[in-house]
């Protein structure tokens, strides 16, 4: 599993020019999935994305996790993640999830989040979506499991 974390003041996702999700401070986090991903890597996942220490303390410091400030995340599903781009000029997707997997592993990821941390907003899997944010910093984090 891979994520792209984005520590931002705002993010929405439309679809079809209709907002489907919003948040204010806090997190947005494209997620691939891949082939062998499963439940380890939902956890771990999960616990790295609200305890990882990228907000800042009153020193200006990056100190504070998403659960210190009480932030929101938005998470969004992007296959593209996962592709091999070693070889040529084309992306290669052979790590990537099949379609029905990845789905299986996402709703399993954001199901995970909201019992073990607190519910959060998401885009639709798979949609053709329009991701809007302003990043804060800017501050861009890229979390494997």
């Amino acid at each position: 599993m891979k994520g792209l974390t984005q520590r931002v003041t705002s993010a929405s996702v439309s679809i079809n020019g209709k907002t489907a999700a919003n948040i204010g401070t806090g997190i947005v986090l494209l997620l691939g999935v891949e082939k062998d991903d499963g439940a380890l890597q939902i956890q771990k996942m999960a616990r790295k994305v609200f305890n990882y220490r990228i907000f800042t303390d009153v020193d200006g410091k990056m100190n504070k996790s998403l659960i210190d400030i009480n932030g929101e995340l938005l998470v969004v599903s992007q296959f593209t993640l996962v592709a091999d781009t070693t070889k040529g000029n084309r992306p290669g997707f052979s790590k990537g999830a099949t379609p029905a997997h990845g789905e299986l592993i996402y709703k399993a990821f954001i199901k995970h989040v909201a019992t073990e941390f607190r519910e959060c907003q998401t885009g639709v899997f798979g949609a053709d979506m329009a991701v809007s944010l302003v990043n804060d910093g800017p501050v861009t984090f890229w979390i494997e499991t």
